[in-house]
């Protein structure tokens, strides 16, 4: 039984989802602000966060901040504001997925499922994958879940490792935007190219790809991971 956290403070929200989601078959723990949240989240060892962001104590980002600190469990982020920033600013906080007030139980249900079974991928992939790959100074070990460039070793979290491992098992290819989406972070995802930008500029960032040399942007479609010219990329890998 997969066990949820879910962090907000309307008591009433609270009652509904927790009898929503148990009769649905999820063990669930709720916490109604920031300290508790966390305190839950180390305590309880959940499979998924379900997390306000607007919390009377401690900002929603920055709680998953601290999260990011210390686990790499999946974070959905709940807030009543759609506006863009306030998405790119919570999946850059190391969120996973983004949810606008008000949804339906339905919608939130799937979330879960595809934050869970991004898990279980990650799991059985660790079991079943030896291989390394080689893009450029670039190596990912699918098996370890480690990437380093050069000889410097690269803090990926694990959203930021599944777009790089699907971009480079697709190396020279042009990977849409639709594509990556979908199977990266789940169907019913096409649409929400933000959360790409978002990632890449961070993947950028942390590989010395500053100038887009290995992580190229195709205009309009997608992005593409393919080994520049030889040469050591511009920077290095940033240092965490």
């Amino acid at each position: 039984m997969a066990r949820l956290l879910i962090v907000d403070d309307d008591p009433s929200l609270l009652r509904v989802l927790r009898i929503g989601l148990v009769a649905r078959g999820y063990d669930v723990v709720t916490a109604r602000d920031g300290a508790s949240g966390l305190t839950q989240a180390t305590m309880t060892s959940p499979d998924v966060i379900v997390l306000d962001l607007g919390l009377p104590d401690i900002d929603g980002l920055e709680v998953c901040r601290r999260i990011r600190q210390w686990s790499e469990v999946p974070v959905v982020v709940l807030s009543a504001f759609g506006a863009e920033d306030r998405k790119v600013a919570a999946l850059d906080g190391g969120a996973d997925d983004y949810m606008t007030k008000p949804f339906g139980m339905a919608e939130l249900e799937a979330r879960v499922r595809v934050a869970l079974r991004h898990v279980t991928d990650r799991a059985a992939g660790a079991d079943s994958m030896s291989s390394e790959l080689r893009i450029g100074s670039v190596v990912i070990d699918l098996a370890r879940r480690s990437v380093t460039v050069g000889d410097q070793a690269v803090e990926l979290t694990a959203k930021e490792f599944e777009l790089l491992s699907f971009l480079a098992q697709h190396s020279g290819q042009v990977c849409t935007h639709r594509v990556i989406l979908e199977r990266v972070w789940g169907p019913g995802y096409g649409t929400e190219v933000h959360y790409l930008r978002v990632y890449v500029n961070r993947l950028r960032t942390k590989i010395g790809d500053g100038t887009g040399r290995l992580l190229r942007t195709s205009p309009g479609v997608g992005y593409q991971l393919e080994a520049p010219l030889p040469g050591p990329l511009p920077g290095g890998p940033t240092k965490l």
